[in-house]
């Protein structure tokens, strides 16, 4: 029997704009998320300008707003955002074309940079499986690094192959919308690249 895999990428793909913001904007009010910009934005520069990767800037601006939060504090803030925000960004036709996929039985994954913290309640509601970045936690508390790498790019590519055995599947389609995804294309049969923006429904 037939079996089909679909990847999704979650920030941009799935949602309109980016999920780690939003998230720390919604946890710590607009006061203490404009103030964080403020003391942030060097940081958030040389990442533009590409002097310092994706992984290092993203640790740098948990580390301001996080580091030393109480693990159940984050946690429980990071599933009401998961609630309460994330189904107002995500995109209808996106959501119209997972749940197709489930209708024909196909296995359905979001993998995303963005954190297991807030991605993996709603994965869960939307029956769906996770593969995401994770945040890292010593002693009960958030520590403001990343635990292994962040699922981005290339790593994208190899956590994918890591937890799931891809010889089960005969086709594997994925949904990307930027060069982070550009290796989790590349391993589908049948590719899409921004397949959403356009439509009506999203």
């Amino acid at each position: 029997m037939s079996k089909s895999l679909a990847l999704f990428d979650f920030d941009g793909t799935v949602t309109r704009g980016d999920s780690f913001m939003r998230m720390i904007r919604y946890v710590v009010g607009w006061p203490r998320f404009l103030a964080g910009m403020a003391v942030l934005s060097p940081v958030l520069v040389a990442y533009k300008a590409k002097l310092i990767p994706n992984w290092r800037a993203k640790e740098i601006v948990l580390a301001h707003f996080f580091k030393t939060w109480r693990q159940e504090k984050f946690n429980d803030r990071c599933e009401k955002f998961a609630r309460n925000v994330i189904p107002h960004m995500v995109r209808p036709a996106a959501i119209e074309q997972i749940k197709q996929h489930q209708e024909q039985g196909h296995k359905v994954v979001l993998v995303s940079a963005s954190a297991e913290n807030w991605l993996s309640c709603w994965a869960e509601e939307m029956d769906i499986d996770l593969i995401a970045t994770r945040v890292e936690l010593k002693e009960g508390r958030v520590t403001g690094k990343l635990e292994g790498r962040n699922c981005y790019g290339p790593e994208k590519e190899s956590r994918i192959r890591e937890e799931i055995d891809l010889a089960k599947y005969d086709h594997i389609y994925a949904y990307g919308d930027s060069k982070g995804d550009r290796e989790m294309l590349a391993m589908a049969k049948t590719a899409h690249y921004r397949p959403f923006r356009n439509k009506q429904a999203g």
